[in-house]
């Protein structure tokens, strides 16, 4: 967005925007930004603190009177607490399940769906009380989408967009897939809502659907097409969670 900025401003039109990396708006120079010390997506600070959100757009949109650019400023505050800071939050379904052969598709296939049915409820619940979902970009429902990432795991699936590549596809019915587990596991009544690193850490610490998309990814690499080795680099599995040779026993330790 900050590449783009610039082009617009040679349009006369001023931009201003919200920064989650400082490095990257450093290097990139936009005409104006604002850095917020808030976890990647969530660039207003945390849900529901209308207060909160508010501060935030007017100090980016102050950036307007500034008479000369680039311009770089920090948001003076951090982003508040959710909740009490000595609770512990806890996925509402027990996840802990026997051992699953990553090498056997057919079970890895079955323990991924089995887990979705698990969810669905939570799923149906958060959508009911929020009245809203970021699921939904794929064009997918749940079912389709645990059928088609599975069939990556041993073999190439017909693709069920056909006004979209299979690549796109597949990163669109991802990152639904994260949208029904992440709003499925924060909303338990009663429990003190995650923050984004307990709900990655729990994503790719003890889900199956960690163990599917990890799979994926190895198949991704192995295509001969540019952008599916791209989603296998960079896009199915964020870097800070292949660290580890392997990473499928880090999962079995946390999940026992």
């Amino acid at each position: 967005m900050g590449g783009l900025a610039h082009y617009i401003e040679q349009e006369g039109v001023a931009t201003t925007q919200i920064s989650l990396i400082r490095l990257h708006t450093e290097t990139i120079q936009p005409p104006r930004a604002l850095w917020v010390p808030f976890d990647l997506g969530r660039p207003l600070g945390v849900p529901n603190d209308a207060g909160f959100q508010k501060r935030v757009l007017v100090s980016v949109l102050e950036l307007f009177e500034e008479s000369a650019g680039p311009v770089l400023k920090d948001f003076p505050e951090d982003a508040p607490v959710t909740g009490k800071q000595d609770a512990v939050w806890t996925c509402p379904v027990n996840l802990a399940r026997k051992k699953t052969d990553l090498d056997d598709a057919d079970a890895l296939r079955a323990a991924f769906k089995k887990e979705t049915v698990e969810l669905r409820a939570w799923y149906d619940l958060a959508l009911r009380k929020n009245r809203r979902t970021t699921m939904g970009v794929s064009g997918l429902d749940i079912n389709q989408i645990v059928a088609f990432i599975g069939a990556f795991i041993d073999g190439v699936p017909v693709n069920p967009r056909q006004d979209l590549s299979l690549a796109y596809t597949l990163n669109f019915a991802v990152d639904d897939l994260k949208a029904f587990y992440y709003e499925a596991v924060a909303t338990r009544p009663g429990s003190t809502p995650p923050g984004a690193a307990e709900l990655d850490d729990w994503f790719w610490g003890q889900t199956v659907a960690a163990k599917v998309l990890l799979a994926v990814k190895d198949r991704c690499l192995q295509k001969d097409d540019k952008m599916m080795q791209l989603l296998g680099k960079l896009l199915l599995v964020p870097m800070s969670q292949v660290s580890s040779e392997d990473r499928g026993q880090k999962t079995e330790d946390r999940s026992s």
